[in-house]
């Protein structure tokens, strides 16, 4: 998808009734818990409100901090639910070096207590905007610190970035003031990088994360819409387990298979972790694929490569490969026995 459209589809988000939205149509998601309690408390268990945070709440998650630095020297938090927690100083800026200048690793990665190199020494503005915030306009800088580019109604991924503003819902609760957009491509506003477009851009040797819009266009599940699987109001790790509806066959088949028995569910194999966010391994990243389609054949590539404007462009393809489906968990086999052995799995 062009630059243009999916601009355009953004200011779609910010439309409601058809007007532009303004900031005083904006309550917070705070206003909703009343009478969506249990909706309210899913969410807040969520990675969504957790996009960005400001100090006086994301200092008692007992993160770490980058080196030098203390709580008072912090303005916000990005992240820090699941995957990894970057910081903000007093500015508005990204931290990328210690708190004297020195080089240092300013992202922590939660899953296993380790840092990595964020834009390692540069002076880097927080301009992450639609998509960590509720009601993001360009224009700005939020609370008047001069390195966070634009202005939003709420930090974090609140209610009303989905369901758009909601004054008048407040008001006069009514389902013909409020939006629910169930579409896949109402997900894909931030589940994407450059656009909606069926192949997920790579590097290195993974997906790069917040691609699953593509993943699924790219894959055998691109009729299907997020909702199907997902709660939107909840963790995605609390997706619903209902592969057998469809696949009923082939479940029946793999609950006799030793890795059913074991407790092992469809997702493993057909969604392995082949997109990194924080993290990696040498067949697994961070998060799960939603490309589905396996591609047995042991000499089949994953990967692709185009050189556009005189740069090379890296893409998944339209399956997952063996590698990432089984290596991960049998580390000391390989492809070949790989294949063999997954022509038994539905068997």
């Amino acid at each position: 998808m062009k630059k243009s459209m999916v601009v355009f589809m953004i200011a779609g988000f910010l439309t409601f009734s058809g007007g532009v939205a303004s900031a005083t149509d904006y309550v917070g998601s705070d206003q909703c818990f009343s009478c969506h309690t249990e909706q309210f408390n899913h969410w807040q268990a969520s990675g969504h409100p957790w996009k960005l945070r400001e100090v006086s709440k994301a200092r008692y998650s007992k993160l770490p901090l980058p080196p030098g630095y203390k709580w008072d020297e912090i303005s916000y938090v990005i992240g820090g639910a699941n995957k990894k927690a970057r910081y903000i100083d007093l500015e508005g800026y990204i931290i990328t070096a210690a708190k004297d200048g020195s080089e240092a690793k300013t992202q922590y990665n939660i899953e296993d207590g380790s840092w990595s190199f964020y834009h390692k020494g540069e002076k880097k503005p927080y301009k992450c905007g639609p998509c960590h915030m509720t009601s993001y306009s360009p224009n700005g800088n939020q609370n008047g610190r001069p390195g966070m580019i634009g202005t939003w109604a709420e930090d974090g991924i609140g209610c009303e970035e989905c369901h758009g503003p909601g004054a008048d819902h407040i008001q006069q609760p009514s389902k013909q003031n409020i939006k629910v957009e169930r579409s896949a491509e109402a997900c894909g506003k931030c589940h994407q990088r450059g656009g909606i477009n069926p192949a997920p851009p790579a590097k290195g040797k993974f997906i790069q994360h917040h691609e699953q819009v593509n993943e699924l266009l790219a894959g055998s599940h691109r009729d299907l819409t997020c909702v199907e699987c997902h709660d939107p109001h909840q963790r995605a790790i609390l997706a619903k387990d209902k592969c057998g509806e469809c696949h009923d066959e082939m479940a029946k088949a793999f609950a006799g298979n030793v890795h059913a028995k074991g407790g092992q569910k469809c997702i493993i194999c057909h969604m392995p972790k082949a997109s990194k966010s924080a993290i990696d391994k040498e067949h697994t990243a961070d998060v799960r694929t939603h490309i589905f389609k396996i591609n047995t054949d042991p000499k089949a590539s994953m990967f692709a490569t185009e050189e556009k404007e005189g740069k090379k462009y890296s893409y998944a393809k339209g399956f997952v490969t063996l590698d990432y489906v089984c290596l991960g968990c049998h580390a000391s086999r390989d492809l070949d026995w790989a294949a063999r052995e997954a022509k038994k799995i539905h068997k």
